[in-house]
């Protein structure tokens, strides 16, 4: 009898009417002789709502009492879930993370997953139940104390558990059927893959597509877990077979590009006729590393004089003011010239694996956006995608031109 875990979101289980809909699909599974273990969001909205209550009890709040708030919303859903699987006659009990247990760093509010242990699930299995977990928290071994995962947590916590328990596959429920050839709001000619490749899903994922988390995929490609990305609002007696997310190996034909991706507010700084020597790197990234901003796109160019340089990167539009004042606030040892920001910027990124075998794929899109008047500020690139930084005003018309460019419009 072969083990699934289905994963739904916070839209999917958003009221009374939405779960009850979710208990179809499990039913629909439990029906085809599968031994089914669900993981649950908190109702849409809710976590939310949680963290406001934290904010109005205190703004320097204790970040273990933060989890055990926050934690709250996913258990009601899965008590709940429970319930009216109960109702419809198939055995079903909820879980929550420290009864599995699911063991986690002690890093409130954004806990990496140490170690699941599968037994109590098992034992659950053989007694025919369907076992209902509240996703996006665990516990902490020595402290005992509870925890939570971070944003978009209980999609890495379902393929933490299918592959804890050996589950033949892990299918994450959402409000689309699949993932995309680009944002289908944007490009009406996008259309649902079949298929993507671990390495394509962690990079498209990681560049603006909000389909999964980042961390749930790369769970998924160090694990081997096959994860379907699919809709819990198709008819659950006849739903969409969605995307498939698996090694590469399966995939027979590979596109060059699969995908095109884009991700909004993003800030770019310069720091202009910076010295030239070993150490100014250190200087610049160690602190805003240690300022917890992430620094994406780096790029240095060497000025007219070649005794000092043009360093170049970009940041979150959310962290371009605290970016900037510290860079001020270390001109001294840093030593540049100038300081130069702008915000309102896009990257745009081309997917997949099949850039690996073939040349000049990133400069036929350098000619249409000359072309189209598009003018690139930033480019970086690796082996299987390419990532170019434009002003947000051309997002939705250097999305298109990707798409098109390289065959991806639905026929």
């Amino acid at each position: 009898m072969a083990r699934l875990v289905m994963k739904f979101g916070g839209t999917s289980v958003a009221n009374m009417e939405r779960i009850r809909n979710v208990a179809q699909h499990v039913r629909r599974e439990v029906e085809a002789g599968h031994q089914v273990a669900v993981v649950v969001s908190a109702m849409a909205g809710k976590t939310n709502e949680l963290v406001g209550w934290v904010n109005e009890g205190s703004k320097l709040y204790d970040p273990r009492e933060y989890d055990a708030v926050v934690a709250s919303g996913e258990q009601v859903t899965s008590g709940l879930l429970a319930i009216v699987l109960q109702d419809m006659g198939i055995p079903a009990r909820s879980w929550q993370g420290w009864q599995i247990p699911l063991l986690t760093s002690d890093a409130h509010g954004s806990a990496r997953i140490a170690g699941i242990d599968g037994a109590n699930l098992d034992q659950g299995f053989k007694r025919g139940e369907v076992a209902v977990i509240a996703g996006f928290q665990g516990i902490h071994a020595e402290t005992g104390r509870l925890t939570t995962l971070g944003r978009g947590g209980s999609d890495t916590s379902a393929v933490a558990i299918a592959a804890a328990i050996g589950a033949e596959r892990c299918d994450i429920y959402t409000d689309v059927d699949g993932v995309y050839t680009t944002d289908p709001r944007i490009v009406s000619k996008a259309r649902r893959l079949e298929k993507v490749a671990f390495e394509e899903m962690l990079e498209m994922a990681s560049l603006g597509a909000k389909v999964l988390q980042v961390r749930s995929v790369e769970l998924a490609m160090v694990h081997k877990v096959r994860t379907y990305v699919r809709s819990s609002f198709d008819d659950p007696a006849n739903p969409t077979p969605g995307t498939l997310i698996c090694d590469e190996e399966e995939i027979m034909e590979q596109q060059i590009v699969t995908g095109i991706a884009y991700s909004k507010d993003e800030a770019q700084i310069t720091l202009r006729r910076v010295a030239d020597k070993p150490g100014v790197a250190a200087a610049i990234f160690v602190p805003l590393a240690e300022a917890n901003i992430n620094v994406d796109m780096i790029i240095q160019v060497t000025s007219d004089n070649t005794t000092t340089t043009d360093i170049t990167f970009t940041v979150p539009t959310a962290d371009f003011e605290r970016a900037m004042s510290l860079l001020e606030e270390r001109k001294a040892d840093i030593g540049f010239g100038a300081l130069e920001g702008a915000r309102d910027l896009v990257k745009v990124s081309a997917i997949g694996i099949g850039m690996r075998s073939h040349a000049g794929v990133a400069a036929r899109a350098f000619k249409a956006f000359a072309e189209k008047g598009i003018n690139i500020r930033a480019i970086t690139t690796s082996e299987i995608k390419f990532s170019l930084l434009i002003d947000a005003a051309y997002t939705e018309l250097a999305v298109r031109t990707l798409h098109s460019l390289y065959g991806l419009d639905a026929a």
